[in-house]
C-alpha cells in the first residue's frame, strides 16, 4: 500500500483494513509483544475496566489476549504503579489511560464541573471530603465512611457522590486500586507537574484524542472514533473539523466491502506504510476488549455479531453470561462462555461460527488450553456445544493440555 499524500483518499479492501486493525490492536506481528503491558496500554490508548470477573478482570484479559501468559501481578503493576504510569477516567467507559494523556481529558473535566451533576446531585459536603483527602490522602471510600447507604448499588453515600464528582472534575485522581477499590489522591500530588501545566482548549483535546483513537483502531469510521471517545454532539463537531482540516494527522480511506454508509473511513498514516505481516494470536477476548467493544464495528470488520449477555435475564441468554469471542488467524471463529470450578476451566457453552473453516476446533482447543494454564487450571470441561463439536473439541483438548 503506498503512503498517502495530504488528505489523499487511499483505497483499501475489507481484508486489508481488517489486517491493519489487527496489527494496530496488537494481534498481528511481533512488534505487538515488545514492551510488555505498559506498551499495550500506550498502543491501545484506553483499556476498559469492569467489575465482572470470570477468568480474570477485563483489564487483565486485555493484556493476556495480546501477550499470552503474562503474570497478573505484572499487569497490575503496569497499570497501578508508583509513580503513576496510568490514571482512571472516562473514555469509551471507565478506562485505564496512560498518565501522559491527562491533559487531553480537560474538556471532559470542564464539562462535569459546569454541569455540577452526574448520576446524583453533588452534596454540600464536597469541600469537607476534599479537605479530608488533602489532609489524609490517599484514601478509599472506606476511609471516607463507606460507599453506600445500604440500599441498591446506586444508593451511594454522600461521601461516595462527593469523591466521584471530585474525580470527574479532576480535583482528585485515581492512579491505583487496592483490592479493586479506587484509591483517591489530590491530583497535584499524583500527576506530574509538567502535565498539570498543559492548558488545552476543547478543540485541542478532541484533536489529539482523535489521533490517539485513530492510531489505536488502525482504520476507523467517524462513528468508530466518536464511540471510542464517547463524544457528545458539540465535541463530535470539533472532531469533524479536526478530521477535515487534517489536524488529527489521520488520512481518509475508502474500504471496499464495507457497507456504503461506512466505507468512508480514516486511518493512521503509519499503519499504511507497509503490509501487516507476522504471526496471528489465537486467544479468548474479553467482551470489553477494544477489538470488539463496538458491536457495529465488530460486525462490519469481522462479520461477527457479538452481544454481552451478563445483564440479560438468564432464560433469555443465547450464548451465555460472559461470552468471550475467540480470535484465530485474524478471524473471530467462535465464542465460549467460561467459568472456573477449582482447577477446572469450564466451557459452559461453546459455539463455532458457520464460516469458521478447517482447524477451528483445534484453534478453540488451543485458546481454551492456554487460558486454563494462565489462570492456574489443569483441566477443561466442555458442558454444552453441538454434539459433533463436543467430541472433536474434547479430543483436541486432550492433546493440547
Amino acid at each position: 500500500m503506498p503512503a498517502p499524500g495530504p488528505l489523499m483518499t487511499v483505497a483499501l479492501s475489507a481484508d486489508e483494513a481488517r489486517r491493519i486493525i489487527l496489527r494496530a490492536q496488537g494481534f498481528l506481528g511481533a512488534d505487538a509483544r515488545r514492551g510488555g503491558v505498559p506498551a499495550v496500554l500506550r498502543r491501545l490508548g484506553a483499556v476498559q475496566l469492569d467489575t465482572i470477573s470470570v477468568l480474570a478482570r477485563s483489564h487483565e484479559l486485555v493484556a493476556y489476549a495480546r501477550l499470552g501468559a503474562v503474570g497478573r501481578a505484572k499487569v497490575e503493576r503496569a497499570y497501578w504503579d508508583d509513580p503513576a504510569r496510568a490514571f482512571e477516567y472516562w473514555c469509551h467507559a471507565a478506562c485505564v489511560l496512560p498518565i501522559g494523556d491527562w491533559p487531553l481529558y480537560a474538556f471532559r473535566r470542564r464539562y462535569y464541573a459546569a454541569r455540577k451533576y452526574r448520576w446524583h446531585e453533588v452534596p454540600p459536603t464536597v469541600e469537607k471530603v476534599l479537605h479530608q483527602v488533602r489532609e489524609s490522602g490517599p484514601v478509599t471510600t472506606a476511609d471516607l465512611g463507606g460507599a453506600k447507604n445500604g440500599g441498591p448499588w446506586w444508593d451511594w453515600s454522600d461521601a461516595k457522590i462527593a469523591i466521584e464528582w471530585l474525580l470527574d472534575t479532576g480535583q482528585v485522581v485515581c492512579t491505583r486500586r487496592v483490592g479493586w477499590r479506587r484509591v483517591y489522591d489530590l491530583t497535584e500530588r499524583a500527576v506530574p507537574a509538567h502535565l498539570l501545566a498543559e492548558d488545552l482548549s476543547d478543540a485541542e483535546c478532541v484533536t489529539r484524542l482523535t489521533r490517539t483513537a485513530g492510531r489505536a483502531l488502525g482504520v476507523a469510521t467517524r462513528a468508530d472514533l466518536v464511540d471510542f471517545l464517547r463524544l457528545k454532539a458539540p465535541e463530535a463537531t470539533l472532531l469533524d473539523g479536526a478530521l477535515a482540516s487534517g489536524a488529527t494527522g489521520l488520512v481518509p480511506v475508502r474500504v471496499s466491502g464495507w457497507p456504503e454508509r461506512a466505507a468512508d473511513a480514516w486511518a493512521d498514516p503509519a499503519a499504511l506504510e507497509d503490509e501487516p505481516r507476522g504471526r496471528h494470536r489465537t486467544t479468548l477476548l474479553s467482551p470489553f476488549d477494544s477489538l470488539v467493544w463496538d458491536r457495529p464495528r465488530t460486525s462490519r470488520v469481522f462479520g461477527f455479531d457479538h452481544r454481552l449477555e451478563a445483564y440479560v435475564p438468564k432464560d433469555k441468554r443465547v450464548h451465555g453470561y460472559f461470552t468471550m469471542p475467540v480470535l484465530s488467524g485474524g478471524r473471530l471463529i467462535g465464542r465460549v462462555d467460561p467459568a472456573r470450578e477449582g482447577t477446572t476451566l469450564v466451557a459452559r457453552q461453546v459455539g463455532l461460527e458457520p464460516r469458521a473453516g478447517r482447524g477451528a476446533v483445534e484453534a478453540m482447543a488451543a485458546a481454551l488450553a492456554e487460558a486454563a494454564a494462565w489462570v492456574g487450571c489443569d483441566a477443561v470441561r466442555v458442558e454444552r456445544a453441538d454434539p459433533a463439536v463436543t467430541v472433536a473439541l474434547s479430543a483436541a483438548l486432550a492433546e493440547a493440555l
